[in-house]
């Protein structure tokens, strides 16, 4: 499988090309872990406040419906019983949280999984530059230039704020942050656009403790040479 990507510019030239790392887009996909993973972020946005009142918490009193014997129907000891107009609702949802332990390293091949799936479909994109001014119509061009599929996902980078602001609104495609990539937003695109200085900053990793700084200038050094 080929690694390095081509990347366009703007209005579809070539410029140049970027290597990507074998230990994130070359790894064996793992179809029950992205399947658990996926799930499980799914399940941690679900609200769980739910709620049906049972038979005790509906209004009522301890009143007999009608008498016992009779009247030719099934006897009835309270208004609130859950087979009453009115009554309560027998075994009813009730808030509960949906959220599921999954380990980071699980999140982190998974992720890497996906991406490697989408890079030997050749779905992994490049672009130099999306905008340098606020634009939507050259903006959308410069991502929609390498697929016609639907379902597109564009990795931005922090500080490219006119090609956020160029397509944040925009309901065909979704937009993303490189630190906020994940599995499912991966698995539900057809395709991935990153643009240039998103995915080197993602190679390069998120910086950690008081090497933040050092990091930095390494992703600018980085992103100079690619």
């Amino acid at each position: 499988m080929a690694l390095t990507v081509e990347i366009k510019d703007a209005k579809g030239g070539k410029s140049g090309t970027f290597d990507l790392p074998a230990e994130i887009f070359d790894v064996q996909v793992n179809v029950p872990l992205i399947h658990q993973v996926v799930t499980a972020q799914l399940n941690a946005a679900r609200q769980g406040t739910h709620k049906a009142k049972n038979r005790g918490e509906v209004s009522g009193g301890g009143k007999k419906p009608f008498k016992q014997k009779g009247t030719g129907r099934a006897r009835q000891g309270s208004t609130r019983s859950p087979n009453q107009r009115h009554g309560g609702v027998a075994q009813g949802p009730v808030p509960r949280k949906y959220d599921e332990r999954t380990p980071k390293k699980m999140i982190k091949a998974a992720l890497r999984g996906v991406l490697s799936d989408r890079q030997r479909n050749d779905r992994i994109h490049v672009v130099s530059e999306v905008a340098t001014e606020i634009n939507t119509k050259s903006a959308l061009s410069a991502v929609r230039q390498f697929s016609d599929r639907t379902r597109l996902l564009v990795v931005l980078a922090h500080g490219e704020e006119a090609a956020w602001r160029s397509l944040r609104n925009e309901t065909d495609l979704h937009l993303i942050r490189q630190d906020q990539l994940n599995a499912y937003d991966v698995v539900v695109a057809d395709d991935v656009v990153f643009s240039k200085k998103a995915i080197t900053e993602f190679v390069v990793g998120p910086a950690k403790g008081a090497s933040a700084k050092a990091v930095g200038r390494e992703s600018e050094l980085v992103e100079v040479s690619a």
